[in-house]
């Protein structure tokens, strides 16, 4: 995995914080998206947005965790959190919404696993782009107008998010402000395979004692702790997007043995190795067809939630965002 994006910081002038706003006159969308070159910049925008990875690893970066978006999952980013992509080939759908015509659970960034009644709905959402003309005929049911098929859409599809919101993927790892803190995670982060706390001490200049004392104190967790879960971590990135066996990612990561992956796989996410990388190797539905038959009980489900959570409010006349469509994450 890449490192980093530079940090953001609010007290230098002119720091590289985009905040995202656009004029539009619809309460959700969608922006899809295909990075074939490096994208990271800090940035925060004023609707909630759930991004979707088709294919490829993303990465996210908030102030405080790092996360990993591999394909099948998704990110959830409330409005107002700042945040960092590291986007390379990969392909993205994102749907927004506004939050004073949806409300959610979830006030974190949050890594979620997407079922296929979620992964359909999301991509024949991309018909309804964000910045597209809210006074455009969609009588229809196939222009691109912010029409009564749009609308009831969307808050179904925003029912089952807040549905799936309950079951956090563990896909993240803390990131730290201390120096000493964050030369520790970048050295680990480089050498999986044989790192321990006497090479970690000597890379960085401390003792392992401050290893210890300073490591708990800035994160919360032990270093061999997070040493384990950059591992779990790594070999999960891989499982989605390489083609090596499970004993060599095993190996790569620094666990050894595809047994040894396999039980610490398991503990973390409850799954194997092999059944994680299956679960994620069927194709997606093409962007824009109608979601399946076999979704249709939970998208009425969905949808009868979403009428009965709905809180009507008044919605003013425009909403500010970017000036242009821009690559939201």
């Amino acid at each position: 995995m890449a490192d980093g994006p530079a940090r953001y910081d609010p007290d230098v002038p002119d720091a590289p914080l985009l905040v995202m706003r656009r004029s539009v006159g619809v309460s959700a969308g969608t922006v899809e998206h295909r990075a074939t070159e490096p994208i990271s910049y800090w940035h925060r925008h004023d609707l909630h947005e759930i991004e979707y990875a088709v294919d490829g690893l993303a990465e996210i970066y908030t102030p405080t965790t790092h996360y990993l978006l591999p394909p099948r999952h998704a990110a959830w980013i409330p409005a107002g959190v700042e945040h960092s992509p590291l986007l390379r080939d990969v392909t993205t759908i994102a749907v927004f919404f506004d939050p004073a015509e949806f409300a959610f659970p979830r006030t974190r960034t949050t890594i979620i696993s997407v079922p296929p009644v979620l992964r359909e709905m999301m991509r024949y959402a991309a018909r309804w782009p964000i910045w597209r003309n809210a006074d455009e005929s969609d009588a229809a049911g196939e222009g691109t107008g912010d029409g009564a098929e749009a609308n009831a859409f969307f808050h179904a599809l925003a029912g089952v998010v807040r549905r799936q919101l309950a079951h956090e993927a563990p896909l993240s790892l803390p990131v730290s402000d201390d120096p000493v803190v964050r030369d520790v995670i970048a050295y680990t982060a480089a050498h999986l395979v044989d790192a321990d706390a006497a090479s970690v001490c000597r890379a960085v200049g401390i003792s392992e004692r401050a290893l210890r004392r300073r490591f708990a104190a800035a994160l919360g967790q032990t270093w061999r702790d997070h040493l384990r879960q950059a591992r779990l971590f790594r070999a999960m990135a891989m499982l989605s997007t390489s083609t090596m066996s499970v004993g060599e990612i095993a190996v790569e990561v620094g666990f050894g043995s595809g047994s040894a992956l396999a039980r610490a796989f398991r503990t973390w996410t409850g799954e194997s190795p092999s059944e994680y990388r299956e679960r994620w190797l069927t194709p997606d539905a093409p962007v824009g067809s109608p979601p399946s038959a076999g979704t249709g009980d939970e998208f009425a489900a969905a949808r009868a939630d979403a009428h009965a959570d709905r809180r009507i409010r008044h919605r003013s006349a425009s909403r500010s965002w970017s000036s242009q469509p821009a690559r939201s994450f």
